[in-house]
């Protein structure tokens, strides 16, 4: 993956809001965020619930139009497409759900399912379908005996596969996976993604993976970037941000990951957040962060953080974070 290669997926300035006829106001879930995804990259996106991650996942895909801001796939301007383009260019970008059983018809047997979307894009005759189909589950470990099978007589795992499954018959270049192993056991979490990667290198696709867990995130991503209340916080090379991170926010999340040693041997501090995250429809002003953040100063509610570049490639939303972390760290 070259830094000058084009993007696959560029995002400028996107917002997306929805309406509360309740309360009269507006949720802003997703408030004004700009990246850009390289082919065959996994560009991780984390963050607590109520970030905004899924809502961000599901316009990537279309599933959701911006009410601001731009997405462009593989250059194309999805707004500038006609219904008929726009049904086409989708087929290259496509999405797995958290939920494996909710993802799967309990009346349609496994081979329906995972025909079905070659049979809405059309173009292809059944034989075909059938064919696709079935190479398409055995990509992903599962039998062609499971063909006829429903999903309730399949595990969790299984039937994520079979999601997966469903999604590669389009031969897609880009897939938003939006928290694929969160309702999975422990011990098969693993095994679905190491399935990612070997179809990563077997396709050179390209990955957007939303998940609220570190150790995830650290294990696939090439990159990640961390969302708080619409927003991105921090930027930049995964080991870097999980490692070395710069925002106070991310510090927080990194500070939480659990650590298989005995408390007397642990030397790092685990940083409590108070209070839980605002409401989208009221947000802070100036810093979304700062009704939490520890080292908050006046200017964080005065005035909203510069994205700013501290190392290469490695980017911040925060007034007083330098290149050695974030404040209230010792420079090195």
């Amino acid at each position: 993956m070259s830094a000058a290669a084009t993007p696959l997926l560029s995002v400028r300035d996107l917002r997306i809001r929805f309406s509360t006829r309740d309360q009269g106001g507006t949720v802003k879930a997703v408030d004004g965020v700009s990246f850009d995804v390289l082919p065959g990259e996994t560009f991780g996106v984390i963050g607590e619930s109520g970030s905004g991650k899924t809502t961000l996942g599901r316009a990537l895909v279309s599933l959701l139009p911006p009410t601001e801001g731009s997405i462009l796939h593989d250059g194309v301007e999805l707004a500038s497409l006609s219904r008929k383009e726009l049904r086409e260019q989708r087929r290259h970008y496509q999405i797995v759900f958290q939920d494996p059983n909710a993802a799967l018809n309990p009346r349609q047997r496994i081979l329906d399912s995972v025909c079905e979307p070659l049979e809405i894009a059309g173009g292809l005759g059944r034989d075909e379908i059938r064919r696709r189909a079935l190479d398409a589950l055995s990509r992903v470990g599962i039998p062609a005996e499971y063909a006829s099978r429903y999903p309730h007589m399949l595990s969790g795992g299984q039937k994520q596969r079979i999601n997966i499954a469903r999604v590669l018959t389009v031969r897609p270049k880009l897939i938003v996976c939006d928290e694929v192993v969160a309702a999975l056991d422990v011990s098969i979490r693993g095994d679905v993604l190491n399935l990612f990667a070997d179809l990563q290198r077997e396709f050179g696709l390209t990955y957007v993976f939303i998940t609220h867990d570190l150790s995830v995130v650290s294990h696939v991503s090439d990159r990640v970037a961390v969302t708080y209340l619409g927003r991105f916080m921090e930027l930049g090379p995964t080991e870097d941000v999980c490692e070395r991170p710069l925002h106070p926010y991310t510090e927080a999340l990194m500070s939480a990951e659990p650590i298989p040693l005995p408390s007397t041997m642990r030397t790092a501090r685990r940083i409590v957040l108070e209070g839980e995250i605002p409401s989208p429809i009221d947000p802070p002003s100036g810093c979304r962060f700062r009704t939490r953040c520890p080292q908050a100063q006046p200017e964080c509610a005065q005035r909203v953080p510069d994205w700013r570049e501290l190392r290469p490639g490695h980017w911040v939303a925060c007034h007083f974070s330098t290149p050695d972390g974030p404040p209230g760290r010792p420079a090195s």
